[in-house]
């Protein structure tokens, strides 16, 4: 190999090798630094030394990005002052790189592609899709925020100001409302949290240690006979497709997304009775429900529309809306209890299954765990060793309750007197 000393004007004179791939010129300047130039021309500025006794050759860069000698020469230096001092600078350039790269990754897996990989992964294959529908909204709440940022910077500081932020909204929107948002979007977000740090997307749990902002409580809001009937008047107003499905929430007891997603196919009119299936019940258990006269009634002045859904607005997908229709009611029921300077205390549209369970068991005598029954509830009044032996449905006291709780309803909203509506023997 030959020796030369290492000028600016030798180097850029350097000619590429006729008879050999490549030929490395060596610096008489400093021993150890090199330049090696490659047949086609291109020319490699190397360098040469032992970390413990172990002979490294070291790539520097191309003559083409380093073109000064005196600046390559000063990294041949710095790399074999390391190697004196047992540093392999090769293998600290690859651990940086990899930390560099690590960091990169970090950087790209951002919050939001968290959100739709737990999403993905885990929600969508693991929960009924209203309840991956539900997590994807509550998880959006916190995207809206953090969606460009990685998802290893989300600190516990973050995660609080995120609930209080949405707290003091949910109090402002909704005054003298129990605010329950900012806990349901804590809590999605813990499971989250928790979900990827098990599959080693993270290391830590930045929700862990944060508590919720309110305190929740069972909700209690039971509308009255006078409440109830305003309900139906306002419900009447709506149209297509919210008066119908409205009632029929309140005929049938049954919940909200169950009622709004109703097909054809569950319905046996002769039979008088909605199969609710398994994959759209709530709890996961398929839930007969008798269809009252009332109800069949409600039923039998539906369109017949294209698709399978008995409400829908384009035949394919359940109708929408809901928020929207319930704030018409409010409305009207507002301006009606007004009238007789009474106030609308805030109520929601699952409140419904609570009141006409109350005034089942209240007004027409019916036993609990028929009413429980008739709620599709698998923790109710049946439970422990009782329920594991105690496998009777009670079909026939569901049909006559729901058939009872029909005729009282009829007889409230068509001016009739509640009362004279037989009750129940109770069981």
């Amino acid at each position: 190999m030959p020796r030369i000393k290492l000028t600016q004007l030798a180097c850029d004179r350097l000619k590429p090798p006729t008879n050999v791939q490549n030929i490395t010129y060596w610096d008489l300047q400093l021993p150890g630094f090199g330049l090696r130039v490659s047949a086609r021309g291109r020319k490699t500025w190397i360098a040469m030394y032992r970390v413990n006794r172990k002979e490294i050759m070291e790539t520097l860069g191309t003559m083409a990005l380093m073109p000064n000698v005196a600046q390559a020469r000063d990294a041949a230096r710095a790399s074999m002052l390391q190697a004196r001092r047992g540093v392999n600078p090769v293998e600290q350039r690859r651990q940086q790189q990899v930390v560099l790269a690590q960091e990169a990754a970090v950087q790209q897996f951002t919050f939001g592609r968290l959100v739709e990989r737990y999403m993905r992964e885990h929600a969508e294959r693991n929960t009924r899709p209203s309840s991956a529908r539900e997590t994807r909204r509550l998880l959006n709440r916190a995207v809206a925020v953090w969606a460009d940022r990685p998802a290893t910077s989300i600190s516990k500081s973050d995660v609080r100001t995120l609930r209080d932020d949405i707290a003091e909204r949910r109090l402002r929107e909704q005054t003298g409302a129990l605010n329950i948002e900012s806990n349901a979007v804590l809590g999605s977000l813990r499971t989250m949290f928790k979900w990827a740090v098990r599959e080693d997307l993270l290391i830590a749990d930045p929700t862990e240690g944060v508590q919720k902002r309110v305190k929740e409580v069972p909700r209690s809001r039971v509308l009255d006979a006078d409440q109830i009937k305003l309900f139906w008047a306002g419900a009447s107003a709506l149209g297509w497709p919210f008066e119908p499905l409205f009632k029929l929430l309140l005929v049938t007891a049954q919940r909200r997304d169950e009622v709004g997603g109703l097909t054809w196919a569950e319905l046996d009119i002769e039979k008088c009775t909605w199969t609710i299936p398994d994959a759209r019940a709530k709890n996961g258990k398929a839930h007969d429900v008798h269809l009252s006269a009332l109800a069949l009634e409600i039923i039998e002045t539906l369109p017949r529309l294209s698709g399978p859904l008995l409400f829908s607005t384009n035949g394919v997908t359940p109708a929408s809306g809901f928020s929207s229709a319930k704030a018409q009611v409010d409305q009207f029921m507002r301006s009606e209890l007004a009238k007789d300077h009474r106030e609308l205390v805030h109520w929601t549209l699952h409140d419904l299954r609570r009141s006409v369970t109350t005034i089942m068991a209240r007004e027409l005598k019916i036993a609990h765990h028929v009413v429980d029954k008739i709620l599709n509830h698998t923790a109710g009044t049946i439970s422990g060793v009782a329920a594991i032996y105690n496998r009777y449905d009670y079909l026939d006291e569901r049909r006559a309750a729901l058939d009872a709780w029909g005729r009282w309803l009829e007889a409230l909203t068509r001016g009739e007197a509640a009362s004279n509506v037989v009750p129940l023997a109770r069981a």
